[in-house]
């Protein structure tokens, strides 16, 4: 397949796809910063290889380039953030975050305005770096060989016997019940709530593992612990690499964002500003995309992508075309809301 993926100025689910072919060439000049400006800047990490990839690409190049220490902070908090705007007391001055919460934070005023480093690259403040998926992925020593293809498969227990598990966070896996219960990918968004929570039921006393953080999704399926799973694709490939004997398929792969964004009134602004254009600049973003199996939004990055690298990213036209995008803007509900109903439904 000869088509190259460009990221979108849009969010709508096919426009993902709709990036101008011209940026494919434009490289964007590495921000500059006054040796003479002094402090640490304040990044809030996921940790991890999340954190490893970061710094090898974006944190030690960024101060080689400025002058200016990156310091991290973990784990990635919206309510840190929010917390500390509120109050002036700054514990970070950039995060990261996905499409849900960067409109919450944008209602709560949480972030600073900013330019966008690249066209088509702003969405509410926001600076679209890399895609993530959530795919489905599952045990090859069971079964017999059969595998399954589709969410509907994750549900079906009879033909699929074993331990299942998801993630503990509604606005990923309730698109994924809706899809189980045969609504079209096109036609998912405004989720249908309540059919999506009459759907969960049909599974949730098989989710022996409702996971929380990645490392954990990973270790449960090297384990085995489950035999099929809701899974972020890099943890999945950690576990491939480890040796497991696990597959996975793109399809209906759930495809979220992540923006880089700058806290309100930060009082580090001018180096969290030029982080940010900084990290989402082709070559330093192709590195870290590269190093972690994201996908770059930023379309101009693909030119310093290896070929060989690409068939694990979700933004690779072949697997693209197979998931997803998640659309918190015309999600169908209140997050909020249907995140406290999730916690009731589980302990009920």
């Amino acid at each position: 397949m000869t088509t190259k993926f460009t990221a979108v100025p849009d969010l709508s689910r096919r426009g993902f796809l709709r990036g101008s072919a011209a940026l494919a060439g434009t490289v964007l000049a590495a921000p500059r910063l006054a040796r003479a400006q002094s402090g640490a800047l304040y990044i809030n990490s996921w940790g991890g290889p999340w954190l490893e990839a970061a710094t090898a690409n974006l944190f030690d190049p960024f101060s080689a380039e400025t002058g200016v220490e990156v310091s991290t902070v973990s784990p990635v908090s919206f309510a840190k953030l929010a917390a500390q705007v509120r109050s002036g007391v700054y514990e970070f001055d950039v995060t990261t975050l996905g499409g849900g919460d960067i409109v919450r934070a944008n209602q709560a005023g949480l972030l600073e305005r900013i330019d966008a480093p690249y066209e088509g690259g702003l969405f509410e403040n926001g600076v679209a770096s890399h895609a993530f998926a959530t795919v489905l992925g599952w045990r090859t020593d069971r079964w017999d060989g059969d595998t399954p293809a589709s969410w509907a498969d994750f549900w079906d227990v009879e033909r699929f016997p074993g331990n299942r598990s998801l993630q503990r966070y509604p606005a990923r896996i309730l698109p994924l019940a809706l899809l189980a219960d045969g609504v079209a990918p096109e036609d998912l968004y405004p989720l249908d709530i309540e059919r999506a929570f009459a759907k969960l039921d049909e599974i949730k006393e098989y989710i022996t593992v409702w996971w929380t953080a990645g490392a954990q999704s990973e270790q449960i399926l090297r384990d085995g612990e489950v035999d099929m799973i809701g899974i972020w694709h890099g943890n999945f490939f950690r576990a491939e690499d480890a040796g497991a004997p696990v597959a996975m398929t793109w399809n209906q792969a759930e495809i979220e964002r992540a923006y880089w964004v700058v806290a309100k009134d930060t009082p580090n602004m001018d180096a969290a500003k030029a982080f940010v254009k900084f990290a989402t600049s082709p070559e330093h973003l192709a590195g870290f995309v590269s190093q972690a199996n994201y996908g770059a939004l930023n379309p101009a990055a693909n030119s310093f992508i290896a070929d060989a690298a690409k068939p694990r990213m979700p933004t690779a036209p072949e697997n693209y075309a197979l998931t997803f995008e998640q659309d918190m803007i015309n999600w169908g509900g209140d997050p909020e809301e249907v995140s406290m109903r999730f916690e009731e439904w589980l302990a009920s």
